[in-house]
Order: structure tokens, then sequence, then C-alpha cells
């Protein structure tokens, strides 16, 4: 994966469930009387070498989305090489014959793509990118370039660096964070040795470093044929124009090897398996316990969602009534059935409160299931449970990338990929039987694999009978990666092709960006509202914001706005939280409340027929609030726990420890907005009720809505919300602006044994109404705002293989925020790392030039034409005009800002606004190997911030 959101993305995608009657087919008049006809149009055709190729027209907004999906992950690999396929997808993005060097991501920069991305899951991998539609025939070039021009610019260098990047990717988002491994021991003692899901899509470590060129030949020769891929194009293109690229560009790639398909490999337990694991980063325990399921697909798959769904999710949850209301042993249950191509598991997990003995949460599971057993499911929340099932698949077909990626994924797995027109169908389909029978079949008294993650020394808490699991943590040691030079270049003999493919092809006609409609509105209650109408999918997405959060907090009582937005979503005058929850489920609505620095929110997304009902619902939860003391209490124990995994995660303290050192210990934004243990315990329910008296009104308010639904309609249904919303005057309290520092220090926070040093440098800045914010954006896109085009990534991660991701930014609102650099290196180039990024502030600024401008200026206004194509880019839309003042037209008065800016202002700016000697730099790590070697950087003796609170384990 070439960033942290393409894990979020594999996530969702490879979860989607889809619903239907065990062997039975489902008809349109099963379900005509609950759902409207849904299609998503689509043109497929083969190639003469096996290629699919998935055409989806959408003509909403001027953009289009190309996907090439590999038909291989994990499952596809050999013990010994775990983790090579998602190490192969890495590769592919670096270098293509007629690309050249980083060419993709070049050229992804000057088209105004929003950046080449790919993520690897058990059974397939996948490369995409939503760009302008004038770049289509350029994407196409591209990727069948990747496919079929790929392997002879693989070295023996890019080899080595690209393993570095990858296993910096492990550190992150496993090795370095708590209950990292669980589902590697999950892996190894669910499915059999032999087995291809026994091993993690990531790898090891010593897997990763054990690959050899001759392997990734070997990869791309068996796996990466066109009778092995499939090409999706969504978006607003001539499909005629577009077969005639597809054909010149991919036709002469020569087909591969047959390929057979594997079969299905369901996995059965002669026993129940407990494991136990000291977890370095863990504060907490965590109770995990697995099933083996079904695969994707599968007709059992969709009732075991919905089990998931009604067994832990919400008020009247079987769990959540025994393990958090009764039994108060944990904060939350997660269950959910994952099924992948091959077969599947049914997972449990629970992260108790500190200190709670895990025996006592499996004693409560049993009860949990001994409660279900006895009530089952009704029909009523049964119908609940498919409303948002169905309002999630809408939301996943809302832009054109969730459409091409559903298409392929049907394609690839269902064989088919009109089954995305019977999906929401499907959904509708399971039965109160359904779930109960999969309950007794996969659930109840079946063997599963339990494992207990404990804080280091506290062994007490695990359950009975547990055995260690074997896992390898990697140590800290100087100098242990291998070197490698990436200047090297790849020598070789090109491809023949029957045409010159080093020459880009030529852009299309110019999109015409067309801005939304908003519309705005200004109730006699002093409540603002903003909309854009837009019927592409039959949903509504909304945010309210009322101003305050943190804003109006005392240091004392700090937490009581997040506290109070967690409360008002706990039931309201005349109905309980769990008929309350029932209310909003039945309608596939979606409506959370929270706090933030500057603002209580509420945000939501419904079906555009169930919209006023909705509102309604928000409505009662704004006026007329529950205050349930019992509810109140439960939540100060879920946010103490919060509290206690944050101590433990390395990137949360990086963020509330760099907030303290931006605005100084007396400043309210320095505070973490859930609180302090402290002050948590001190808050009570008239401290919420005060808060919620003095600040909640609707002179502070704006909405915003984007969707299916008008302004007339809109407000008629606000008209009760502005007649009796009291109005107070809320009064903010003058604010200290923070300033840089005269001369840079150096803080370190010692977290011991981490496996990455996490990374904070910046200092106070502007706010987002400056006249030099925009300005000083597109200074920085180069510096760090441009993802693979930045020198910050390019050097770090593709020069050096410090780090898997690196960034900066600038992040004021109406209040002054800071410049940031952000990143995750690691551990045993900490000083490197931070040096080389002293050393590119120092000179960015003289050796800007015009092809850095020119490469700006091209990402920046071509990519207006993505700038609005979803919900939540409207929604977003539509904030900055509230909540900034920006002009409708905003867009437009920056792309002339763009246009008209010079290399001698982005030199003045740089100047002025990236000095290295006048910034705070915050590293959290290991200290014992890590701090003392920071002197170097010429700051002083590093300041500790912290002393050891734990040992490590050996």
């Amino acid at each position: 994966m070439k960033t942290t959101k393409s894990l979020l993305w594999v996530f969702i995608c490879t979860t989607l469930i889809f619903s239907c009657k065990k062997d039975t087919p489902v008809t349109e008049d099963q379900v005509a009387k609950e759902t409207k006809e849904f299609k998503v149009d689509f043109e497929k055709f083969t190639l003469d070498n096996g290629l699919q190729v998935i055409f989806h027209v959408d003509r909403s907004d001027p953009v289009v989305a190309v996907a090439l999906t590999a038909h291989v992950g994990s499952a596809r690999e050999i013990e010994g090489r775990t983790g090579f396929a998602h190490l192969f997808e890495h590769l592919l993005f670096l270098e293509s014959e007629n690309l050249g060097k980083g060419g993709l991501d070049k050229m992804s920069a000057r088209i105004g793509g929003s950046g080449a991305n790919g993520s690897t899951s058990r059974d397939r991998t996948n490369y995409f990118q939503t760009v302008p539609k004038d770049a289509l025939e350029k994407m196409i070039w591209a990727e069948a370039d990747k496919l079929g021009f790929f392997i002879n610019t693989v070295t023996d260098p890019v080899l080595a660096k690209e393993k570095q990047v990858v296993k910096n990717e492990k550190r992150q988002s496993i090795d370095n964070r708590p209950y990292g491994h669980v589902s590697y021991v999950i892996g190894k003692n669910l499915f059999p040795k032999g087995h291809p899901y026994n091993w993690q899509v990531i790898g090891s470590l010593e897997d990763l470093q054990n690959a050899t060129l001759q392997d990734v030949k070997d990869f791309y020769n068996k796996w990466y044929v066109p009778n092995n891929v499939t090409l999706t194009i969504a978006g607003d293109f001539d499909t005629t124009q577009a077969k005639e690229w597809v054909h010149k560009y991919f036709d002469e790639i020569k087909r591969g090897e047959d390929i057979t398909p594997l079969k299905k490999q369901p996995v059965t337990l002669s026993e129940t398996k407990k494991l136990y694991y000291e977890d370095n980063f863990a504060r907490l325990p965590q109770l995990t316990m697995t099933w083996p399921a079904v695969h994707q697909y599968h007709p059992d798959s969709y009732a075991l969602q919905v089990l998931s769904s009604y067994l832990s999710e919400g008020k009247k949850a079987p769990f959540n009534q025994i393990i958090i209301d009764d039994k108060q042993l944990a904060p939350n249950v997660t269950m959910f059935h994952f099924g992948s191509e091959l077969a599947g598991e049914f997972r449990l997990q629970i992260r108790g409160f500190e200190k709670v003995n895990l025996n006592d949460i499996e004693q409560a599971v049993q009860e949990a299931f001994t409660k279900f057993e006895a009530e089952g499911i009704s029909q009523k929340d049964l119908d609940r449970i498919k409303a948002g099932q169905e309002t999630n698949f809408y939301n996943g077909l809302s832009s054109v990338l969730g459409k091409g990626f559903q298409l392929a994924q049907y394609e690839i797995f269902a064989g088919d990929p009109g089954f995305i027109n019977q999906d929401v169908k499907n959904i509708l389909a399971v039965t109160t039987d359904d779930v109960m029978r999969v309950y007794n079949q996969y659930i109840k008294g079946k063997h599963f694999v339990a494992t207990s993650f404990v804080p280091i020394g506290q062994t007490d808490l695990i359950l009975t009978n547990s055995t260690l699991a074997k896992i390898v943590e990697e140590k800290i040691v100087e100098g242990a990666e291998e070197n490698f030079d990436p200047s090297i270049a790849a020598t070789y003999e090109k491809t023949p092709s029957s045409f010159d493919r080093s020459q880009e092809p030529p852009y299309g006609e110019t999109p015409k960006v067309t801005i939304p409609e908003v519309w705005e509105d200004n109730l006699t209650s002093g409540l603002k509202v903003y909309g854009i109408q837009n019927d592409e999918v039959p949903l509504v997405q909304f945010r309210i914001d009322i101003k305050g959060g943190l804003l109006l907090e005392q240091a004392n009582k700090v937490g009581v706005s997040n506290m109070l937005a967690r409360l008002m979503m706990k039931g309201t005058k005349n109905k309980t939280t769990e008929q309350l929850e029932n209310e909003i489920e039945s309608l596939g609505a979606i409506i959370n409340m929270y706090a933030t620095d500057q603002n209580i929110s509420i945000s939501g997304s419904t079906l555009s027929k169930n919209y006023d009902k909705t509102i309604k619902l928000v409505q009662e939860i704004i006026l007329e609030p529950r205050w349930d003391e019992k509810e109140f209490e439960l939540i100060k124990q879920d946010i103490s726990s919060q509290l206690q995994q944050q101590k433990a995660s390395p990137r949360s303290i990086a963020t509330n420890e760099f907030a303290k050192l931006i605005y100084g210990k007396d400043h309210i934004l320095s505070c973490n907005n859930l609180g302090s243990e402290k002050t948590i315990k001190e808050i009570t329910v008239e401290d919420l009720k005060s808060y919620y008296n003095s600040n909640i009104s609707p002179s502070v308010t704006k909405i915003h809505l984007a969707g299916d639904i008008s302004k007339d309609q809109v407000s008629a249904s606000l008209s009760e919300l502005n007649k009796n919303w009291d109005v107070k005057k809320v009064v903010f309290p003058e604010l200290n602006t923070p300033t840089a520092p005269e001369r840079s220090r150096v803080y370190f926070y010692d977290v011991p044994g981490a496996k990455q040093s996490m990374i904070r440098f910046g200092y106070p800045a502007m706010a987002a109404t400056d006249k030099d914010f925009y300005p000083a954006t597109i200074m920085n896109y180069r510096l760090g705002g441009g993802g693979f085009a930045s020198q910050l990534t390019q050097q770090l991660r593709e020069g050096k293989g410090y780090t898997y991701g690196i960034g900066s930014r600038f992040s004021g609102t109406i209040i002054p925020g800071s410049f940031s650099i952000s990143s995750g290196v690691r551990s045993n180039v900490t000083y490197e790392s931070s040096s080389l990024v002293k050393e590119i502030l120092e000179n960015y600024g003289k050796d800007y030039n015009e092809n850095d401008l020119e490469i700006t200026k091209s990402s920046l206004i071509k990519s207006n034409a993505r700038a609005f194509e979803t919900l939540g880019a409207k929604l977003n839309m539509l904030t900055n005009i509230s909540t900034l003042g920006y002009a409708k037209d905003y867009i437009t008065k920056r792309e002339a800002i763009v246009n008209e800016m010079t290399v001698d202002q982005i030199k003045s700016l740089a100047n002025k606004y990236l000095d290295p000697n006048k910034m705070i730099y915050l590293v959290v790590g290991d200290a014992k190997t890590q701090l003392k070697k920071l002197e170097e950087l010429g700051y002083g003796t590093p300041i500790l911030l912290n002393e050891k609170t734990k040992k490590v384990k050996d």
C-alpha cells in the first residue's frame, strides 16, 4: 500500500457483506416493496490476450477513475516469501520502461490526479487513481506500461530500497501499535500450516528481507499477465474512444499461462485454542475470539453479518446489555464476519477496562450468547439492520472510484460485474430464521481461537489454560539495515512494441469544472443553513456545527463538551437510548455527535426518502436531552479507557505532546479534548447541563447539507427547530496567540522498545483566514503537501527508505494553527531522518525552481475537476464558505492565485515560514537508543518530557 488510507479502503472493500437467502435466488418481486430499482450500468469486453475490461459511464463530474486489479494476493504466495504480493505492489509503482523512474507519480502530480495508489489483500492487488477526464488516455497508457513493460526496470538496489519502505509500513501498522500482532496469532492458529491464509498480507520482516530479484521476476511472469487482470474505467468518458485506446495500449501485451483457480478451503477446528501475549504497547487487556466461517458470497455470509450487527451494535444488542451495561467490563464490543475468497472467519473483540480479568469477559460472552439463544432476533430488529446496510451500500457507490472498485470485485470474485445490480436486493432477503440458523451452525458450541493480549506483567488477566503465542519482536540495532544506492539507474534492452510508447499521450479536451450551486438561508433564530442539491445517489449527508467545543471549557473541567456530545446521543426526554438508536437505524440513517477543539458537531447520512424523519430525530436530540445518569457513568468509564489506550499509542502521544508544545501549557487548545484522568473524575452531569444551557444555541450554529434534497424541503424540515430552539448569548474567551520559538529545541518522549520514532516538527503559524495562508499552502505543495510529488517523500521514503510516509501542512482555521511535519521513521535512523528534514527545510527556498512551480500549478488547478465529486467533498466546500468566510466561487479565486504565483514569491514565503532554526522538534521513541544522538542536530541536549513508566519485555 502506498498510503495508510489504502489500509482503510482495503478493510472496507474486503469486508462488505451481501445478503440473500440460503441457496435461493432472490427475485425482484420479493423485494419490490422494500427498495426501488437501482442499477449501475456497465459494458464488459475481453481482449484476445484475456484482459477483462469493464466500463461504467457517470457524467456527474468531469473525472474518470481507472483501476487495474490483479487476481493475486498473499494467498498465492509460498511460505518463506510471505508479504511478497504486497512488496510487489510497491515495486510496480516505481518505474516502467516508458514512464521512467517515478514517472507515474510525477505524471499524477502534473495531471491533477488523486495520486496513484494501491492495496493488497489476501486474494487481489489493485492499482487505482481518479483523474480529470482529459487525462484518460494518459492513464490507460500508464497502466499498460506497468502491466507489460515493467519487469526490466527492477534492479537489486530498487528492490533493496523498497524492502525498507515495506518494512517501515509493517512497523508502523503492526509492530509499533498496541495489539498489532493479534491477527498474526489468529492466522497461525485458525488456519493450518500450508493454508494460504496462515500468514498475514504484510508478511514477516525476515521473509521480506530474503526476497530476491528472481522472486520478483517469477512472480511477475506468473501473475501479472492480462488473463489474470481486470481493467475498470468509471466516470465521464467516451466509451468508443476509450475502447480504441485500450486496444492500442494493451493488445500486444502477451497472454500468460492459464491460471488454475484456487478451490475453496474452509477450515474446522478440532479443539479450542487459547493463546496469550504480553504486549509492549498495551495498557488494557484485550480478548479476541475467532470462529471458522464461510467464504465471501457464500449464501450464509449475509446472515452472519446481520448476526454480528445484532449481537454487538447498539443498546439492544445482547453483548452491550451484558458486557457494557450490566457487568461494566468493557466500553464497547466489536464483532464482524470477514469473508475472503477461500474461507472466512467470525471475530469478536473486546478490550476490557484496566485490570479486568479476561476470564470474566469470557464468562459474560457466554451469558450474552445464552440470552440471544433464548430471545432470538425480531423482524423489527432485522428490518432496522437491513435499512442501515442499504444506506451503506449507496454510500459505497457515491464516487466513480467506488463504483469501479465494486464492479471489479464482483467480476473477479462473483464472476459477474452485474452482481452490483443484484446486491442491494440481496441485502433485504435475509430472514430471522437465517440468522438463528447460522448462529447454531457456525458459533454455538463450536471451537474457536481465543487470544489474550495484556500489558507487560499482567498475565494474571489472561484466559485460564492459555499458552504463550510465538511472536518475533524486532530489536533496535544501529546500522542493521541493508545499504543501497537509489541513484543507480537500471540498464536494459527495452521490450519491443509496434509503436513508440515513450511518447506520453496528449491531453484530451479540457474539462469544464462546474462549481456546485450553493444556496443559503438565514433563519430567525440565527441558524445559518448552507446546501447543495445533488441527486446522483438517493442520499443526503449533513453536518451541524455548534461553535464551542474545547474553546468554551475551563482548564479544571476539560472534557465537558466531549462528554456532553456523547451523552446527548444516549436518548432524549421521551426516548431511552435503545429507543433512539432503534428509530435511527430503522430509517437506515447514521447520526453521530462529537466534540472537537472548536465545535460540537452532529453529522449524518440518510436515505433521501427518510430525510424528514431523520431531521426530526436530530431536532429531538438537540432540544430534549435525557441526562441519563447511568449512561453518564458508562461514558466516563469509556473515556478513561480511551485515555489509557492513548498512553499506549506513540501516534496519540505525539499528537497530544505536540499540541502542548505548540500552544503552551496554559492555553486551552493545548489540552486533549477527551480531558485527563483527573478532570474526568471531577466532571458531573451538572457541568454538562451548565455547558448546554449556556452554549448550545442556534446563534452559533451552522447547518450544511448535500444530496438529494431541495432548499424548500430543507427549510420546511427546520421550521420547528428554528421556532423552538432558545437563543443564548454565547461568549467566547480571548485566546493568547502562541508565537514561534526564537531558537529551535528538541523534545523527546520516551516509549521504551518503540520500533519507530514518531516525529512532529513545526511551530505556531497562522489562521486559514490570513492572506498568506493559501499562498503558503501552494508553497508547501512540493515540500510535503503533494504526496509523492513532495521532496520529503522523495528523499526520506524513495531516496533513503527511512519511512513509510511523511508530509507537511499548515492547519489553521479561524484561529491560528500550526505548521507541522509528521512521520513515523525507523527507530535506528531517528537522527538521520531528523537531520535530513532539517537539511531539506534549509534548502527548500534556495533550490525552488520553475519546474517545481510548473508541477505545483498543474496539479492544483487540474485537481479542481475532482474537488466536488462526493457528498463529503461538497460538505467540506460548504464548511469553508460558512466557517472561513470564503466566497462561493473561492475555487475560481484560488485558481487565479495559483496562476499568478512566481518562483520569487515562493522563495519569499519559504524564507518567511520555513525556518528550521525556529521550530519545535518532537520525537516520540526509544530514548535509550535514540535520545543522545539527537544532540548532533545542534539544538542542545534534548528535553525528556517523561520518565520511564514501564520496563520493556526481553
